[in-house]
C-alpha cells in the first residue's frame, strides 16, 4: 500500500479557492485577499515546467508560492498534459520532434460548456511508455521541490476524446487507463506530505462503469488515501450521473480529499427547472452534500466574487 498523504481536516463547508487557470497569483491579489478565499489553484503546462529535456523551470511556482505566502493563502497546483485549442501544443519540444515519442501528442475533440461550439485540442500520449516516463520524471522532480510546501497537487481530468478509427498512436482504452493509474501511483509516491488529487470525470470507451475503470480508480484511491475530484460541478448533470458523480456519492468520507472546480465553462450551465444559471448555493450544496467536496475551486468569473 502507498503511504497515505496527509489531508486537510474536512470543514463543515467546502473551502473556497480561486481557480486561476494559467494566471499568476500576482494578477489576482485583490480577490485572493478576501477572507473567504483560502488559496489558489493554478495550472502549469508541461512545457512551462520543462522547457528543455531534463531542464526544469519551477520559477513560476516559486513566484506564486511567494505571493500567496505573503497573503497567508495556500497553493494547489495542476500539471497540465492536455489542451483544448488546436494551437495549444504545450508539451516540451523534444516530445514533438524526437521519433522516440511518436509525436508526443494525440488530437482530441472537446466540447466544454453547455453552449460552446465543438473545439479540438491535444492530449499527451500517456499510453506511450516513453512519453509517460518523461511525465513521471517531471512529477518526481516537482515532488522533490514542493512536497510539503504546496497545499496539494492535482492531475488533469481522465476524459480524453480520441478518434479510435483515425488514431495512429497505438491508443487503446485499456492502455490509457493503465497509464493514468501508473501516473497516479507515481504522484502519490512523490508527494507524501501534500495531498494528491486525480481529476476523474469520464473514461474513454466507458459508460456507467461498463469497463470498471471508474470502480477500480475509486477503490484504489480510497484504499491508498488518495484524493479525487473533477473539473466541473453541474448539479445532477445526466452524463456525469452515468459516470463519476455516483461514485463520489458512494465514497463520501472515504477519500483523503475531494476537490472540484467551477470553471468558466461550468458557469454556462443552466438549471433545467428555472432555465437560469446555477447559483452559488446550488453549486456548493450539491458539491458538499452529494459529492462530499472538501474544496471548491471557483472561477474569478463567478458572479458572487464580483
Amino acid at each position: 500500500m502507498l503511504q497515505a498523504a496527509a489531508g486537510p481536516v474536512t470543514a463543515a463547508e467546502p473551502l473556497s479557492f480561486l481557480f486561476l487557470g494559467g494566471d499568476a497569483a500576482q494578477e489576482r491579489q485583490k480577490l485572493l485577499a478576501r477572507p473567504d478565499i483560502s488559496g489558489a489553484q493554478i495550472v502549469y503546462t508541461w512545457k512551462s515546467l520543462e522547457p528543455e529535456k531534463d531542464k526544469y523551470d519551477f520559477s513560476r511556482i516559486e513566484r506564486d508560492l511567494s505571493i500567496l505566502g505573503k497573503l497567508n493563502k495556500k497553493l494547489f497546483i495542476q500539471v497540465q498534459d492536455r489542451f483544448f485549442q488546436p494551437e495549444a501544443r504545450n508539451v516540451p519540444g523534444y516530445l514533438l520532434t524526437d521519433p522516440a515519442y511518436g509525436g508526443g501528442l494525440a488530437p482530441q475533440a472537446d466540447n466544454p460548456g453547455e453552449n460552446a461550439g465543438e473545439g479540438s485540442g491535444w492530449v499527451a500520449q500517456q499510453w506511450n511508455p516513453a512519453v509517460r516516463k518523461r511525465f513521471q520524471k517531471l512529477i518526481q522532480a516537482l515532488g522533490k521541490s514542493f512536497d510539503g510546501r504546496i497545499y496539494g497537487i492535482n492531475l488533469p481530468e481522465t476524459a480524453a476524446d480520441i478518434d479510435l478509427k483515425k488514431d495512429k498512436t497505438g491508443f487503446t482504452c485499456d492502455k490509457y487507463f493503465a497509464a493514468e493509474m501508473e501516473n497516479l501511483k507515481t504522484a502519490a509516491a512523490a508527494f507524501k506530505k501534500s495531498p494528491v488529487v486525480q481529476y476523474v470525470n469520464f473514461w474513454p470507451c466507458e459508460w456507467e462503469n461498463d469497463h470498471n475503470y471508474m470502480g477500480r480508480m475509486f477503490a484504489f484511491a480510497a484504499k491508498n488515501r488518495i484524493g479525487l475530484g473533477g473539473p466541473d460541478i453541474v448539479p445532477y448533470k445526466k452524463a456525469q450521473m452515468k459516470n463519476s458523480y455516483p461514485f463520489f456519492n458512494r465514497y463520501k468520507g472515504k477519500l483523503s480529499l475531494a476537490a472540484f472546480a467551477v470553471q468558466e465553462p461550468t458557469l454556462t450551465y443552466t438549471d433545467p427547472e428555472t432555465n437560469k444559471p446555477f447559483k452559488r448555493e446550488q453549486f456548493r450544496d450539491f458539491a458538499q452534500n452529494y459529492l462530499g467536496a472538501d474544496i471548491i475551486f471557483w472561477s474569478p468569473a463567478s458572479p458572487w466574487l464580483k
